[in-house]
């Protein structure tokens, strides 16, 4: 076996124990959580349950819904609890790669990251949820009973869970693109305008078809954008003619 071989090889290993030890962590987690699915699934459904009509409850339209609907629910949950032990596999992985300069970079980065993808979800349970199913609920026709699917609800929420959760990394991005000279703070701010519409564009393709979700996940992207531009421009170090 050659020499370069060698090096590869005992890279690939090191990647497929890392990653072997990343999916452990979400099953050991799913394994603590699974008996308890349930209860996780009740909570989830508050924001909508507590705007349903007196008398109204959810429904499970298919046959095997009450059981994987709190199942499936239980391995995203694990999986979202396991991220900061993914993402030190990840920097275990790359950190002998890195200059010392760049450990002290990433590391506050990957931390960073983590809190505003659990903060983006938070916000989108606590703030969003209440308002656009009290929206939905309260525009009803007349004679309309709501009884809504539970596998339904759940693909709803967890779309919703993964839209605020990418985009409350945006800060992350910025400070990312800037750091590796792809664009400037300066550059960025000249294309607001640009920002502003490309935000309310994806909060139309990724949240329901009105304007209040759709807003309550453009603004708060503009918002972070303005976040990751100022702490960018913190760290940039114009370029020297």
């Amino acid at each position: 076996m050659s020499s370069i071989q060698q090096p590869l090889i005992s890279h690939l290993i090191e990647l497929r124990n890392g990653l072997l030890k990343a999916v452990a962590s979400v099953f050991i987690i799913f394994l603590c959580l699974v008996y308890f699915a349930n209860d996780l699934y009740i909570y989830v459904s508050l924001p909508l349950k507590e705007q349903l009509p007196a008398g109204t409850t959810m429904i499970a339209t298919g046959v095997t819904s009450s059981f994987f609907a709190p199942f499936k629910l239980t391995m995203m949950l694990s999986f979202f609890i396991a991220i900061p032990f993914v993402l030190h596999q990840i920097w275990s992985f790359i950190a002998p790669a890195l200059y010392k300069h760049e450990k002290r970079f990433v590391l506050p980065m990957l931390f960073s990251s983590t809190v505003l993808f659990y903060a983006g979800i938070a916000f989108a349970y606590f703030a969003v949820f209440p308002v656009i199913f009290g929206f939905f609920t309260s525009v009803a026709p007349e004679g309309v009973t709501i009884a809504t699917d539970i596998e339904s609800y759940l693909d709803f929420v967890l779309k919703l869970f993964f839209a605020f959760g990418f985009a409350f990394e945006i800060p992350i991005a910025i400070i990312l693109l800037c750091w590796a000279g792809i664009t400037t703070p300066d550059n960025l701010r000249q294309k607001r305008p640009y920002v502003v519409v490309g935000a309310f564009v994806i909060g139309m393709l990724l949240t329901p078809p009105d304007i209040i979700s759709q807003s309550m996940l453009a603004i708060p992207m503009l918002i972070l954008y303005e976040v990751g531009i100022l702490v960018a421009s913190i760290n940039h170090k114009p370029e020297k003619d």
